[in-house]
């Protein structure tokens, strides 16, 4: 055995506070529960360009693109007091609109990178986000409140809904200006959008009312639709049909449900013919640094991809070759061929949007499931970082032991146990 060497082609390249409506009258108060103190501001997260280590080569981390906050009403219903009418009452609200709590393309808020993802959001501005997955529409829509005088009421419940864009941060070599070499965070792949939403807040709001411009209570006040008949009418007291603009209000918002668009996970390629593939002469072990285990493929279809010492008897399942190889950036990407069972490393795609998903190997296809972009250390060192093209996620171990399998983690092991060595056989 040798180490990458400069001999071949493939050597060298390889080598959330939530805002408090401040409004007056009966909608000066939002929910019983006070808002949420300012989330702190994370300044330990890599930034693009920050420096990092060989540890680091199988991780990742978000980083916020674009955000967007906007207030929204997510129930409402126009209610109307009378004289004896006032004081406590409970009104039944219709559902507004729905928020959803979705990072990437499937909405999968349970990885670790999704986490991470809206903590960043919270801490970027402020604000205490929902950072699990939940709905507005799993809420009581029912509101009571103290209505002290006599009026037209929207009575509401909103929240600020949070939406944007965020990216993967990687660390791979860079060159730099003087020629020298060194380990940078750059931005990998891993894309999209994501969703979340601040505390509901509730409360009733009268046309008359002078409210903050652009609040939560703004928004209600704005549904209420002051310039109607209905607001201008007398009426029974309670409950008010919803108006022309109220529902064509709802009819528009009623659609946010949604998973956002993301390029976190493009969708898979449908398989196809055995792809034709343009494999390097020579073949690689993916070794754990300085141990003898190494990626070893399976023998049966069922099984994974395992640390397994290299033996006599390993028969090249030890051995992997890139095929189709590209460069972008800095960063290979290639097909995983192995040399002992002739198939390709993939991820199975029901177990795409899965967790410490096992890595396989399959029959090999134009898929991005078994496409795999290769970070590197700087020259002179063979160590590695590998990324899984269509789920963005790491390649890994949880602990060091033979037979143990190969997983994917969304955000890589941040211990270091998803950085290899490619070791030249």
């Amino acid at each position: 055995m040798r180490s990458i060497g400069p001999v071949s082609r493939i050597g060298r390249s390889l080598m959330v506070v939530t805002a408090m409506a401040a409004a007056s009258a009966v909608s000066a108060m939002s929910l019983a529960a006070a808002p949420a103190a300012a989330a702190p501001t994370d300044t330990t997260a890599p930034q693009p360009g920050d420096t990092c280590t060989a540890a680091d080569l199988g991780t990742r981390h978000p980083y916020i693109k674009t955000t967007e906050v906007s207030p929204t009403i997510t129930h409402f219903k126009g209610w109307y007091v009378t004289e004896g009418t006032t004081g406590n009452q409970t009104v039944s609200t219709s559902m507004q609109t729905t928020i959803s709590v979705s990072v990437g393309l499937n909405g999968n808020v349970e990885s670790s990178f999704a986490v991470e993802t809206l903590g960043k959001v919270g801490a970027s501005l402020g604000l205490n986000v929902k950072v699990d997955y939940s709905s507005t529409s799993s809420v009581s829509n029912s509101v009571t409140w103290n209505f002290s005088q006599p009026g037209y009421y929207g009575v509401y419940k909103g929240t600020k809904k949070v939406t944007g864009t965020y990216g993967s941060l990687n660390c791979n070599r860079v060159q730099q200006g003087d020629g020298s070499w060194a380990l940078e965070w750059i931005e990998g792949s891993g894309s999209g959008s994501f969703t979340t939403y601040t505390t509901l807040e509730e409360g009733a709001v009268r046309c008359q009312d002078s409210v903050p411009a652009g609040s939560i209570t703004a928004k209600a006040q704005d549904l209420l639709d002051c310039g109607s008949a209905v607001a201008k009418a007398e009426h029974p007291a309670g409950a008010v049909a919803p108006t022309a603009k109220q529902k064509r209000d709802r009819l528009v918002q009623r659609p946010a449900l949604t998973s956002g668009t993301s390029a976190e996970q493009p969708k898979a390629t449908e398989p196809s013919a055995r792809a034709a593939l343009d494999c390097t002469a020579g073949a690689y072990k993916i070794a754990v640094p300085g141990k003898p285990l190494s990626w070893g493929a399976p023998l049966l279809a069922d099984d994974g991809v395992r640390l397994r010492p290299s033996t006599i008897f390993s028969a090249h399942l030890d051995h992997w070759r890139l095929c189709n190889v590209t460069e972008h950036n800095g960063v290979l990407e290639a097909s995983l061929w192995n040399w002992g069972n002739g198939g390709c490393a993939t991820i199975a795609e029901q177990n795409a949007a899965t967790e410490r998903a096992v890595l396989m190997t399959a029959p090999c296809t134009e898929d991005d499931l078994q496409r795999f972009y290769v970070y590197r250390d700087v020259p002179g060192s063979s160590k590695v970082g590998v990324q899984n093209k269509h789920t963005g996620s790491m390649m890994g171990h949880d602990r060091y032991a033979d037979g143990e399998f190969i997983r994917q983690y969304s955000s890589g092991r941040q211990d270091g146990t998803g950085t290899y060595t490619l070791i030249g056989v």
